[in-house]
């Protein structure tokens, strides 16, 4: 790879990285409130996968910028003040209802899962690797999440109407995962990172598919907020308040 590419690499990560960590601590806020005990302990799990997933990521930024791998992803994580962070303001929303928290996290695994099979083929050998292992487990969370949405779907009237609510107020929200990053063309025309736009085709075509067969309609309005990763929802400053707060007491802690 052209050593000059490492940082715009590094800040593509970083987005990633930056959406496994936020969503998994929204995750983590059902723990101990899920609607049935085997789906607190699911949960739960998901939200390590999906904070551990955000630590390899965070390790192969650290590896491109030079950094100390095993201290680095502290920093990122524990020591930024939300305008740094880079996730889609799709999971820094508070949790919501078991509706809202289940369509959101569908519509992330979903295009996670097409997102990781392209990079699995790319030509950096650390980014395919992890991608590759990464997708491995999320497999698990999106089956996990098709059940859940064909269950709330097509169940009572009244999870229906959840799940419909949640779908209008994700949707739109939703079509940032595949909004073009800054550094997104030059990565891409040296083969670095996948374009998004055959990426969102291809996901909107699977998510449309298989959530109106559920019986849900899609919003007619999809627009995409025309501003990037770098602006943030309150809420993003109430997580990492929650998220911090150890941290700012004990700047020394290793996570």
């Amino acid at each position: 790879m052209n050593p000059d590419r490492r940082p715009e690499l590094a800040r593509a990560l970083l987005a990633l990285a930056d959406d496994e960590l936020i969503l998994g601590h929204r995750d983590s806020e059902w723990t101990g409130h899920a609607p049935i005990l085997e789906e607190d302990i699911a949960f739960a799990n998901i939200a390590l996968d999906e904070i551990g997933h955000a630590a390899l990521w965070y390790r192969l930024v650290a590896g491109l910028l030079g950094e100390d791998p095993e201290r680095h992803p502290d920093r990122l994580v524990f020591h930024r003040s939300a305008d740094g962070f880079r996730n889609v303001r799709l999971v820094e929303f508070p949790k919501g209802d078991w509706a809202f928290t289940i369509v959101r996290q569908y519509l992330f695994d979903s295009a996670e899962q097409v997102r990781l099979r392209a990079l699995a083929d790319y030509p950096q050998a650390s980014v395919a690797q992890t991608a590759a292992k990464i997708q491995v487990e999320e497999r698990y969370h999106l089956r996990h999440m098709h059940a859940w949405v064909t269950r709330l779907a097509q169940g009572t009237p009244e999870s229906r109407q959840r799940m419909q609510a949640a779908l209008e107020e994700l949707w739109s929200p939703a079509q940032q995962l595949f909004q073009p990053l800054p550094e997104q063309a030059v990565l891409a025309s040296e083969s670095l990172w996948p374009a998004c736009e055959p990426l969102s085709r291809q996901w909107s075509a699977e998510v449309v598919g298989y959530l109106t067969g559920c019986g849900l309609a899609l919003p007619a309005d999809a627009g995409v907020n025309p501003e990037g990763r770098d602006v943030h929802t309150p809420d993003l400053d109430t997580l990492l308040a929650d998220m911090q707060s150890v941290a700012r007491l004990e700047p020394q802690a290793a996570w």
